[in-house]
């Protein structure tokens, strides 16, 4: 297929000059930082932000609220397989080359990059993430998203992708996470329901504190029997 925005006075491609200089003028030791940041570290805190998000929702409101967000969060992972998946094809149909291969005069930070540019994986990967979280709890899914957004800047500022890259990145991973959702809710809900009625993964769904403290349980007072036999002391003994 025809190479998208190869040509410099496309606005796709002014942008990603425009981002990509920032590289330019930074220190190396900067670029060092981005470079991890926009490699994994932006997916490291994405992963810490699951967690969080898990162990938060053990904890709060009702047993059905664990349930239905423990379902999201285990539903976010999955969108993002869907989305790398379906991403696949739309590779090899698109055939866009990475941009350092046509623009010269790119600061690229990671070297090796040989596979098709369009759409970025590490975008989508990181929206369908977003979007998971998001359904889950939505105060865990605005810090998701704006790790999300940051990961699309760090593609373009390290030059091994486009803006529109990132863009069908995010539409991809958001289109997987929604409109998946209804029915991947559906089917998870009662699996993640029957876990929390079990013995053993009960804890995965609900934490223990969050059950509340027990009530005491009533001490029996044994009471009086009307009509009964009356206290050994209580008797008078009359002589036949």
């Amino acid at each position: 297929m025809a190479v998208l925005a190869s040509d410099g006075s496309n606005p796709d491609v002014s942008l990603l000059y425009d981002i990509n200089g920032l590289a330019k003028a930074a220190p190396p030791w900067f670029d060092r930082v981005m470079e991890f940041v926009g490699e994994y570290g932006i997916m490291l805190a994405m992963a810490l932000v699951c967690l969080w998000c898990w162990w938060s929702v053990r904890r709060r409101g009702t047993l059905a609220d664990s349930v239905s967000a423990v379902a999201g969060l285990v539903w976010a992972p999955l969108a993002a397989g869907v989305a790398l998946l379906v991403n696949i094809p739309i590779r090899g149909f698109v055939e866009r080359p990475r941009p350092f291969k046509d623009h010269r005069g790119l600061d690229v930070l990671v070297e090796g990059k040989t596979d098709f540019s369009f759409v970025s994986d590490h975008a989508t990967l990181a929206m369908a993430l977003a979007v998971g979280v998001f359904v889950a709890h939505r105060r865990f899914g605005f810090a998701a998203l704006g790790l999300a957004l940051a990961e699309g800047f760090a593609r373009v500022y390290m030059g091994v992708h486009y803006p529109t890259d990132v863009i069908g990145g995010f539409a991809l991973g958001t289109a997987a996470a929604l409109l998946l959702a209804p029915l991947a809710l559906a089917l998870l809900t009662p699996l993640v329901s029957a876990v929390a009625r079990s013995g053993v993964g009960a804890r995965l769904v609900r934490s223990r504190r969050a059950e509340g403290p027990r009530r005491p349980e009533a001490v029996g007072v044994p009471e009086s029997r009307v009509g009964g036999p009356a206290p050994e002391s209580g008797r008078n003994d009359l002589a036949a």
